[in-house]
């Protein structure tokens, strides 16, 4: 059993005290969390204002530093509740929410200790039994899995709002701050409608859990690319690798309204990521992987143990489930209300919605279209789009640049040779059939561009035997001639290698300034007159 040391990694960043092998909230913690749970007419908490004075004297017996909070954040906590809430809302609120995560919070030890006794004992479909998926730090370049039911990720949710995670190691280790202290400072300093909302839709998740407890699991995946040759790792490719690649390209779908997030398909569902899983979510952020973050809160959990992810990581989300509609982007974000999230569940209790974190380089400029950045940015996105249980398949494919197509076609036994690995693998079958739903990935405030990004994830998501990728243009002007360049290609039979040498071409000479036109119209460049001929095979 692992559970002592996966306890050991992540104790110092849980408010929690250990005594002889159990976990503990310190005596005046429970007294406290005790009178919050019998109601406000009990314990007298009935407004933001007292509230926080709540809070303050939680953290006190905690030995925290009531300085270690964003300066403004008893303002917040003020203003939200008491004047943008409504005093109906507010009632609902402090009468029955507030009192229900209180009680969830007096129970996180013993959901701890009960999460710990079954963490290493785990039996994943694909992979080998034993598997550890214990809450525990999962440290930039070693791949696992944290395996985490629902009812325990609300326990942690409720910690952050109520501002308990000692902070003091966090920057230290690569983590980002996980209480919800600059949430609500940020409200006051800086108010704008979009910070409202956002803190809408945290409220809304914890007014659902508190009426009705979710049963489910939620697992957290480091993907890690090893240049380790053993074949329970994902290869790290190298530019020979993808210049020789004869894998066929995959199927490719231009949508140019709709969200990544109501893709009705299964797929893995891509996380415009910032290098900290997260990103803004917990500060002033609201574009996509911030949003995302608010209408599936439990995502938040994952903060408090994925420290930043390195240039050959990526991290995979299996479970978390959707709690509120909205519309918007960035300052027109606003909360629209419930979501039911009515996807199917696997075998292990999950939400088959499939979330991938990869992060884009940030204002590349004209280094992107260097080789050296290309690689970076396919190898990135192959590590998120890419399957563990086929590390061996992907082993073979780079090994060999001479493979026929048919010997890529999805062989049982090299999955089954493959089974050995660390991920939590659904059976061949199931995830032959996941494809890739994205978009502008790097593009827009990352200030990426645009074409080359969607090549270089046609790219990856083919190298990752991925069956399709389907595109959410979201209407932006530069990508509107995208479905005649993938059709033109998909009609000439490129492979892999093919479009990857015509991208390394084409980004050689916008290095050098041979060329300042975008990569379609340089690789079709009767593109621009809507010639039909130009899709002639």
């Amino acid at each position: 059993m692992e559970t002592r040391e996966d306890l050991n990694s992540i104790l110092d960043f849980l408010p929690l005290v250990l005594r002889s092998s159990a976990l503990f909230w310190p005596s005046a913690v429970v007294e406290a969390l005790k009178a919050v749970s019998k109601g406000p007419e009990h314990s007298k908490v009935d407004s933001g204002e007292v509230l926080f004075l709540a809070i303050s004297d939680l953290r006190q017996s905690l030995s925290l530093s009531a300085g270690s909070l964003a300066s403004s954040t008893a303002d917040g906590f003020s203003l939200y509740f008491d004047d943008l809430m409504s005093r109906a809302e507010a009632n609902i609120w402090f009468g029955e929410v507030l009192p229900a995560m209180a009680d969830l919070l007096l129970r996180l030890p013993l959901l701890l200790e009960a999460h710990y006794k079954v963490a290493d004992s785990i039996t994943c479909v694909g992979a080998r039994d034993g598997i550890k998926t214990g809450l525990r730090m999962l440290k930039s370049q070693e791949a696992g899995v944290v395996l985490l039911s629902q009812e325990l990720i609300g326990a942690l949710l409720a910690c952050s709002f109520f501002c308990l995670f000692p902070n003091s190691t966090r920057g230290a280790n690569h983590l980002q701050v996980i209480n919800f202290d600059h949430l609500f400072a940020s409200l006051y300093d800086n108010y704008n409608e979009k910070q409202e909302n956002k803190i809408k839709c945290i409220i809304h998740y914890f007014e659902r859990i508190c009426s009705s407890v979710p049963v489910g699991n939620v697992s957290f995946e480091r993907k890690v690319l090893s240049t380790d040759q053993t074949l329970n790792y994902i290869p790290h490719p190298k530019d020979e690798s993808w210049s020789k690649s004869v894998a066929p390209l995959c199927l490719f779908e231009v949508c140019s309204s709709g969200l990544i997030e109501d893709h009705s398909k299964e797929a893995l569902e891509v996380d415009f990521a910032n290098m900290y899983f997260g990103g803004g979510a917990l500060t002033r952020g609201c574009v996509q992987e911030e949003i995302r973050f608010m209408i599936n809160p439990e995502l938040i959990a994952g903060m408090l143990f994925l420290p930043c992810m390195a240039d050959n990581e990526a991290i995979e989300v299996v479970g978390a489930e959707r709690f509120s509609q909205y519309t918007g982007y960035a300052s027109s974000f606003r909360f629209r209300g419930d979501f039911v999230d009515k996807k199917d569940i696997d075998i292990m209790g999950r939400r088959k919605t499939r979330i991938i974190a990869i992060d884009a380089l940030v204002n590349p400029g004209r280094r992107q279209y260097i080789q050296e950045f290309l690689v970076r940015e396919v190898n990135k996105a192959f590590c998120g789009f890419s399957d563990p249980c086929k590390s061996h398949q992907y082993q073979m494919l780079f090994k060999d640049a001479h493979s026929s197509e048919a010997e890529l076609d999805h062989d049982p036994k090299s999955l089954e040779s493959s089974s050995d690995n660390l991920g939590i693998c659904q059976s061949a079958s199931v995830e032959d059939e996941v494809g890739i739903a994205t978009g502008n990935w790097g593009c827009g405030a990352f200030g990426g561009d645009p074409e080359l990004k969607a090549m270089i994830q046609w790219l990856a998501a083919s190298q990752a035997l991925r069956p399709f990728v389907v595109y959410y243009t979201f209407g932006l002007e530069a990508l509107q001639n995208l479905d005649k360049v993938t059709e033109w290609i998909t009609s000439h039979r490129w492979s892999v290698g093919d479009l990857w040498n015509m991208i390394v071409e084409y980004s050689s000479q916008r290095s050098k300034k041979e060329t300042q036109v975008g990569f379609f119209n340089w690789l079709l460049p009767l593109l621009s007159s809507d010639d039909p001929m130009i899709l002639d095979p």
